[in-house]
């Protein structure tokens, strides 16, 4: 049991969350405004839809990376994620997919828990690749189900306009899988085609697809015109402030990823991202060449982020839990009502995180990353 501000789909209630078998079994309480106390605020627990690593370790490392990667984020608040792949070779992709679905199995009590895979190519355009290695090519439909026949591959991120993508984008679709557009050259039309196939995201609004121009307005555009849900990386770094905005006015639905990489929660230096050396310095994470390679973003940080672009605690939550939650069809988690999966994170009135649960299971103590360039 605890005692706080709950943040409940009904908006905030001061009383009591209480839990047994890993779900929440009873709130009480009244409404309240959580300015005019000093209690906790009690939300749900962050739900991270794109994490390619953290604590020095990477996806496509396998095996004891996962456990280290999700240990790491649970303790920025983060409670459910899915692990997400780089572009490789395809015997690599098989090899990692593998070791997640024997990970899943048998996960690590202490971690956030790992929903399935992000699938982040190689089926993403060539010339968009970002910080992504130079794997990418078209997916088959027969060599996709093969890969999700390895591993519960809950999310694809694709280039429609490569070919035989509008195919790929029904069949999974179909299936179930959420399709997201990104690593993109496509034009304002192909990702409206795209949506109309069954896409119904896009990956790291703004970055790795064409922009936004009056008379092309480009993937960015077919997003902000479009789209009901689109995940963000807020940053501050790899978006402007301006644009977060933007997005927010427009994405009914937009939510926050943190695409963090193994350099997530650990002092500057090198580090692998997938096949790749990449460095952390001054907050950032980059290749030899300046390109920006995921970030070194947690959750809770995210939330103060929102917060303070202007946006309701309550609102900030949604965007880090229930939308991403609903985004996957999941409506076990990212909320905290009677039934749910009791997943929360406890702040104090600054939002700092004091405690994270998940299943009402405590995760104590914090991770913080130095950060001092050379």
């Amino acid at each position: 049991m605890l005692y706080g501000n709950i943040l409940t789909p009904e908006g905030w209630r001061l009383g009591e969350i209480h839990w047994d078998g890993g779900r929440i079994t009873r709130l009480t309480g009244e409404p309240v405004d959580p300015d005019t106390n000093d209690h906790p605020r009690l939300l749900p627990g962050f739900v991270d839809l794109h994490v390619h690593g953290g604590g020095g370790a990477d996806t496509m490392e396998g095996g004891a990376a996962l456990a280290t990667l999700a240990r790491t984020h649970v303790r920025f608040g983060t409670t459910r994620l899915l692990a997400t792949t780089m572009t490789a070779p395809d015997a690599e992709i098989r090899r990692v997919l593998g070791e997640i679905a024997a990970y899943m199995a048998d996960p690590d009590p202490r971690a956030a828990g790992v929903l399935g895979v992000h699938l982040e190519g190689p089926y993403i355009n060539p010339g968009k690749l970002g910080a992504q290695p130079a794997h990418a090519r078209s997916g088959p439909i027969g060599e996709v189900d093969e890969l999700c026949a390895l591993a519960p591959i809950r999310l694809v991120t694709l280039a429609p306009e490569l070919a035989g993508h509008h195919a790929l984008i029904r069949h999974l679709s179909e299936r179930g899988v959420r399709v997201q557009l990104g690593h993109t050259l496509g034009s304002y039309e192909e990702g409206v085609e795209a949506l109309a196939h069954g896409a119904c995201g896009f990956t790291h609004l703004f970055n790795a697809m064409t922009g936004l121009h009056h008379r092309k307005p480009g993937m960015v555009g077919a997003a902000l015109a479009h789209a009901q849900y689109a995940e963000l990386i807020p940053d501050l770094l790899h978006v402007h402030p301006g644009a977060i905005r933007t997005a927010l006015r427009c994405i009914p639905n937009l939510y926050a990823v943190t695409d963090s990489t193994a350099a997530a929660g650990m002092p500057d230096g090198d580090y692998r991202l997938g096949e790749q050396t990449v460095t952390k310095c001054l907050g950032g994470v980059r290749l030899a060449d300046g390109t920006l390679a995921g970030s070194t973003l947690t959750m809770d940080q995210a939330l103060r982020n929102f917060v303070g672009l202007g946006l309701s605690l309550a609102e900030a939550s949604d965007r880090l839990s229930r939308f991403p939650a609903d985004f996957l069809g999941q409506d076990e988690i990212g909320r905290l009502q009677e039934g749910a999966l009791a997943d929360l994170v406890v702040l104090d009135p600054r939002l700092q995180l004091q405690a994270v649960f998940v299943e009402g299971r405590p995760v104590s103590g914090n991770v913080q990353g130095a950060s001092s360039c050379p």
